[in-house]
């Protein structure tokens, strides 16, 4: 039972992770531009944020959707505007040297905390994560000890996907052409603004039905 509710959290994590939205796109772009570690960074601010999520719904699933119910309208309005800000100062990528002029463990830390703010208020993955969760069974886990295992397998399953993006992004970085980042670092601008106005769109939408 153990094993099995770690091999579904693991699951989890991974398929919230892996479809390449908004923080897929940072996430590469940040690969190019700092190196591998900086991807890992942003990927370990998605992976908590994940956690966060699974320990809230490991903690009560009626308790989880009555609150998206509350938060999902201003969470998307505020995500969208993060994300539009974000890929606007993303379209126009500092260069790959950038990184050794600053404090790299202040640089790494902003990165997390970016990433972790931008997942939290997401709402498609607000959406995907209670979809996904209440499709694996995990809607009620029992006890504290079970919960735990589950949100352990979310955030492992989550942060491996990150590693394994940016370790394939780092290792494929020097045989692309210069001006390759520059070229990702503007689609990935571009995603996050598009995925901005979605949010937004979606929230007005809401706001408009109420």
């Amino acid at each position: 039972m153990t094993a099995l509710l770690f091999a579904k959290g693991l699951l989890l994590g991974l398929a919230i992770a892996a479809p390449l939205g908004p923080i897929g796109a940072l996430c590469i772009s940040r690969t190019l531009e700092r190196g591998f570690w900086a991807g890992v960074a942003g990927g370990l601010g998605t992976a908590l944020a994940d956690a966060s999520y699974a320990l809230l719904a490991a903690a009560g699933f009626a308790v989880f959707a009555g609150m998206l119910s509350v938060v999902s309208v201003p969470l998307g309005l505020a995500g969208g505007l993060f994300m539009i800000w974000l890929g606007w100062r993303g379209m126009a990528p500092k260069p790959a040297t950038a990184a050794a002029t600053v404090d790299a463990s202040r640089d790494l830390l902003q990165t997390t905390a970016t990433t972790f703010l931008l997942t939290i208020a997401n709402p498609a993955t607000i959406l995907s994560f209670a979809a996904i969760f209440a499709g694996l069974g995990l809607a009620r886990t029992g006890d504290a000890v079970n919960a735990a295992i589950v949100v352990a397998g979310v955030f492992l399953g989550s942060l491996a996907w990150w590693f394994f993006l940016s370790g394939l992004i780092a290792a494929l970085h020097h045989r692309l052409s210069p001006t390759f980042s520059v070229w990702v670092a503007r689609l990935s601008g571009l995603v996050l603004i598009g995925f901005g106005v979605a949010a937004i769109a979606m929230g007005l939408r809401h706001l408009a039905a109420t």
